[in-house]
């Protein structure tokens, strides 16, 4: 089954929501996305920490995955588990590029299975944010909620090479352009001023569909 087999829709599951923020004082962006697995809690939850499961919807990972322990992504982002709380919520450190933002994931059963709200909490940089908004975050996290639920419904491990490659397939350019899409429009809810952040959406598409090497630097 394709990753994107129907991109449209995948990209629908997803709720979007931007908020702004603060933390010991700095000014932060919330990106905050929303999306209902047909599953029970448990099985949700160990698909996101069991780490034989992880790399069949995401990337290995590694590590001492506890509260305090450091974990690694393959090639990837780090950082520290800072709170867990089976199978409800997990906190983390997002570290990556030499900048820290935090990661959290709280699950909560509903009607048809359980919902997954993940917040990924950013320091506010004007010129970046400004540049590529929330998408800058939010469609790789759409991509990771669509891949996650690829998995969960099928049963087989995501192909990596499939992964890698979304961005250069019609149905990949047609998910995140929804993608981007929807985290503009919630930043305008937000407060965002409507052409910045359409520009910003456009900005974000470009780079999530240009080959790195061609991407222009941030």
């Amino acid at each position: 089954m394709s990753l994107l087999s129907d991109p449209t829709r995948l990209a629908g599951l997803v709720t979007r929501e931007v908020r702004t923020g603060s933390r010991d004082g700095v000014p932060t962006r919330i990106a905050v996305a929303r999306r209902s697995y047909q599953t029970d809690p448990a099985d949700l939850w160990d698909a996101l920490t069991n780490p034989e499961r992880i790399p069949r919807w995401f990337l290995p990972i590694s590590g001492r995955l506890e509260v305090g322990g450091r974990y690694q992504l393959e090639g990837h982002a780090n950082g520290v588990i800072e709170r867990c709380d089976a199978p409800k919520a997990l906190a983390a450190t997002w570290e990556w590029d030499g900048k820290v933002s935090w990661m959290e994931v709280g699950l909560t059963p509903v009607n048809d299975g359980t919902q997954l709200e993940l917040t990924h909490e950013v320091p506010f940089e004007p010129e970046m944010w400004g540049r590529f908004g929330p998408g800058a975050v939010g469609v790789g996290w759409d991509l990771t909620l669509a891949g996650l639920g690829s998995y969960l419904s099928s049963g087989e491990a995501v192909d990596p090479k499939e992964g890698q490659h979304v961005h250069r397939t019609p149905e990949g350019r047609v998910f995140i352009r929804a993608s981007v899409t929807g985290w503009g429009e919630a930043a305008i809810a937000d407060g965002d001023e409507p052409a910045t952040a359409q520009t910003a959406a456009d900005a974000a598409y470009s780079f999530y569909t240009t080959e790195p090497d061609s991407r222009p630097e941030s």
